[in-house]
């Protein structure tokens, strides 16, 4: 059983973790010149998300500890990266935790936000004579496996009591997703932001169902439990996901300079950032019942429809040590 989930996120490519884990965003570390503590945290990031954020917000001057950064396409090769010890922690969305946990990956989720889940999408391109989620039935799809969005297409296809079988799809990563989406080869995205956003302002995408009512709006800091066992780098774990936590609340009424940075970070117009921003509005959250049983709803959900084998126990994942972090600033 583990053997088969393994398989699902070694597809994705160990050679190209690692070539990630390697690589670093906006010039390479970034530590402090002063009190210095000796740790070094490797933090993995999606399209420069976290890291940006941190620093539009001023959350990474004075660090007492050393920062370098990974950029990954989406969660899964993410995870795959801590699992191997290539990043101590990261950044995903309520899926790839699922399916590492399946791969019994060696990694916790620490830390917990919900976000406003308008930038979960499915798309179609402009002019698409695709109008209801019913009429998927048949059509080629793209999704990132292992993704948020691959939950959120398993929740819109089962609302219409549709499977996987009932659609041709292609697993692609967002790059390669939108190359397809634009040359006319898949009939539908499943994606989250930037990419809805840019999707939508700079290719005209058309929306066919948004993330109300089939996502939970959940996103997660993972980290390696190599990591965790380190008493010193535990400890800049806890001050990272403060900082963070502080970010998000200042990024909620600050969109347009978080995004001015983001833009220029990634490359991406500034609209695009800036419409992306006013979909991430955050609300931290401890890890507590209620959370672990939403995934556990999901993860029983993957098994049912045949997307991942045997029994996956969420609250196995689940490390709860840093909840007080949420009490001190919301």
């Amino acid at each position: 059983m583990i053997g088969k989930a393994a398989r699902l996120l070694g597809a994705l490519g160990v050679a190209a973790v690692l070539a990630a884990c390697g690589s670093t965003a906006g010039g390479g570390s970034t530590g402090s010149a002063s009190g210095d503590s000796g740790v070094t945290l490797k933090i993995g990031d999606q399209k420069a998300g976290s890291q940006v954020l941190l620093a539009a917000a001023g959350e990474l001057d004075k660090l007492p500890y050393k920062v370098t950064w990974a950029q990954f396409p989406s969660g899964p090769p993410l995870l795959e990266a801590v699992n191997a010890g290539g990043v101590d922690l990261g950044a995903v969305g309520n899926t790839p935790p699922i399916f590492a946990a399946a791969a019994g990956s060696k990694v916790a989720v620490v830390a917990a936000d919900r976000q406003n889940v308008a930038g979960a999408a499915i798309v179609v391109p402009p002019g698409s004579a695709i109008t209801a989620p019913a009429q998927l039935k048949g059509r080629r799809v793209a999704v990132a496996k292992g993704s948020s969005a691959h939950y959120h297409l398993l929740a819109v296809l089962k609302k219409e009591n549709l499977t996987f079988d009932d659609i041709t799809v292609s697993y692609l990563q967002p790059a390669d997703a939108l190359a397809a989406f634009t040359s006319g080869q898949i009939d539908a995205w499943a994606i989250w932001d930037p990419y809805t956003s840019q999707a939508r302002l700079q290719n005209k995408a058309q929306l066919l169902v948004d993330g109300t009512g089939y996502v939970n709006g959940y996103n997660f800091q993972v980290a390696g439990q190599a990591a965790l066992a380190d008493t010193a780098k535990a400890g800049a774990i806890r001050d990272y996901l403060t900082r963070l936590q502080r970010a998000k609340i200042w990024a909620n009424s600050h969109q347009a300079e978080w995004a001015k940075v983001w833009a220029k970070e990634t490359g991406l117009p500034v609209e695009v950032t800036l419409a992306a921003a006013g979909n991430r509005t955050t609300t931290p959250v401890p890890i507590d019942d209620a959370l672990v049983a939403s995934e556990q709803e999901m993860a029983d959900a993957f098994t049912a429809g045949g997307l991942l084998p045997g029994k996956i126990v969420f609250a196995d994942f689940a490390d709860r040590r840093f909840n007080d972090i949420v009490k001190k600033d919301t």
